[in-house]
């Protein structure tokens, strides 16, 4: 095993091996490795993007959008010189619109959804557009909200993640006093720890959050999780209602032998490590990724870049039946990653450390994989990544009375109001979608808010 720190053996290993990327030893190493996907625009390249919109008549980007963004609406007021303006408009339907144009799969939603993609034309750099303008906004700390009147309700968030935050920003504009309760030390969830670095960058989610707090005033108690039934009880005395945006938990562990072993680690945690403190990240000379899904693109795109000479993605089905989106995958090829398809994982293999993994090959029949008899095979590795879905947070929720789940352990809400079947509790995020994106968790946060701005005027 590696680190990404300094030695001479790594150095000579690298001119042995070429990796794709250098073992990172430095800050500017760093800034090369997880160089930004999508940078931001200066103003003459937002001025000429902008001009290429045609400003559709029941736009589809818009549609495409969870948030539903005036897309034309901002992208006309950019080439018009209304920067502000522009930010406005993202900002009243998306409290997380500088990260969203950053993080969105935008290939997959507004700018998958642009009329140019019918013309072979490259469709317009919405989410780049949507940077720009509200990074202007964020780095001049230009005010464009303040909280509504007061009206002498006091609401909980418990999550400082997209969701929580959201949720706190709708609320703080109704006039409600907001608290909310973070178990960690920095705001933001996976908008943080979770958003690969070459998306996002820590100081662009910071610097957002605290935008948002300066304007709203809502409150962060950071190094405050809420673990017992004694403090939710709390919770409920002292407040009209409450939000759940508490996410999902750790790795969910497939269950097979020597996922025990050093250097076998969940896909969750090694990329919360990344973003934290990339440069004391241990990443093996080969490494095998397990899983499908776009948390799986991730960590293998990050452990190429940060100098793992052999990245191997294996998936139990095959490449069509892949949860990730194509452009992700294709993204994790491009930095040296390549995929194995229909094998299935049947133990990690090492004595105290991780030497390789074996699998089996799988086919899928009527929906469902089935193994092939004999067909084992071995992938030699000293680093294996579980990229096999997170937890459900199961025994947070036990703890509150009367709070119904679904069949995969995630809170049930209310679709419209995101009200819980407990009714002074609202959820959204992760823990009531399972696992998506930035933007769907901002769309809930802003939805259960009103949601709680109804309950709660009814109860007056």
């Amino acid at each position: 095993m590696r680190t990404a720190n300094h030695s001479f053996s790594h150095s000579f290993l690298q001119s042995l091996f070429m990796a794709e990327y250098p073992i990172p030893t430095t800050e500017k190493d760093l800034e090369t490795s997880f160089e930004q996907i999508k940078p931001y625009m200066n103003a003459t390249m937002a001025y000429y993007e902008s001009a290429r919109c045609l400003f559709c008549y029941d736009a589809p980007c818009v549609q495409a959008c969870p948030t539903g963004i005036d897309i034309p609406l901002f992208i006309r007021q950019i080439h018009t010189g209304n920067v502000a303006g522009a930010a406005r408009t993202i900002y009243d339907a998306n409290y997380f619109g500088n990260i969203c144009g950053k993080v969105c799969p935008t290939e997959v939603l507004c700018e998958g959804a642009c009329v140019y993609n019918h013309q072979d034309v490259k469709p317009i750099e919405i989410g780049r557009l949507q940077s720009y303008a509200t990074a202007q906004v964020v780095e001049q700390g230009r005010k464009l909200y303040e909280p509504g009147p007061v009206n002498g309700h006091k609401v909980a968030v418990v999550g400082a993640g997209p969701a929580g935050i959201a949720c706190a920003c709708e609320l703080r504009r109704m006039g409600y006093e907001v608290d909310i309760f973070e178990a960690k030390s920095q705001p933001s969830g996976l908008a943080l720890y979770g958003c690969a670095p070459y998306k996002v960058t820590n100081e662009d989610v910071l610097e957002e959050v605290e935008y948002l707090r300066a304007q709203f005033q809502f409150r962060i108690h950071y190094g405050h999780p809420v673990e017992s039934r004694e403090q939710i009880t709390e919770l409920e005395k002292n407040y009209a209602a409450i939000f759940l945006g508490i996410g999902l938990g750790p790795t969910r562990r497939p269950g097979i032998e020597g996922e025990g072993l050093a250097h076998c680690v969940g896909a969750t945690e090694f990329i919360e490590q990344v973003k934290l403190d990339p440069l004391s990240v241990t990443v093996g000379r080969r490494v095998v990724v397990i899983g499908g899904g776009n948390t799986a693109m991730d960590a293998a795109s990050e452990a190429a870049r940060l100098g793992a000479e052999e990245v191997t993605l294996v998936y139990r089905r095959s490449r069509e039946e892949m949860g990730a989106y194509e452009f992700e995958y294709e993204l994790a090829k491009s930095v040296g990653a390549r995929g194995v398809f229909n094998a299935m994982p049947l133990a990690v293999l090492g004595e105290e450390k991780v030497s390789g993994v074996r699998f089996i090959r799988t086919r899928t029949e009527g929906g469902k994989v089935v193994s092939i008899p004999g067909s084992e095979f071995e992938v030699p590795c000293d680093q294996a990544i579980l990229a096999t879905g997170q937890s459900k947070r199961s025994a947070f929720l036990d703890l509150i009375e009367s709070l119904e789940r679904d069949g995969q352990g995630r809170i049930a809400v209310n679709p419209e109001t995101l009200q819980t079947s407990n009714p002074k509790y609202f959820a959204g995020g992760d823990a009531v979608n399972g696992g998506a994106e930035v933007v769907n968790a901002a769309a809930d946060g802003k939805r259960a808010g009103r949601g709680m701005d109804q309950y709660i005027s009814n109860l007056k």
